[in-house]
């Protein structure tokens, strides 16, 4: 499977921690802690990878580079 950047955060119009992944348009998921964020959101990109598979959507490159530091 892909590894793709998620994002984490809570928003207060929810009430709720909310993941999402920029690189797959519409995936997020919802949690009461970010660790349920988090894994409802595995799920959900499971899911919409199976679908877009399915369907025969183009699945996006995952876009986000780590920056790497090099100490010393």
């Amino acid at each position: 499977m892909k590894h793709y950047h998620i994002n984490i955060f809570y928003s207060k119009e929810d009430e709720c921690y909310v993941a999402d992944i920029p690189d797959l348009k519409f995936c997020s998921a919802f949690g009461d802690t970010p660790q349920e964020a988090l894994e409802e959101m595995l799920i959900a990109q499971e899911l919409w990878l199976e679908e877009a598979n399915a369907s025969g959507k183009e699945i996006p490159k995952p876009s986000y580079k780590p920056l790497i530091y090099k100490f010393g």
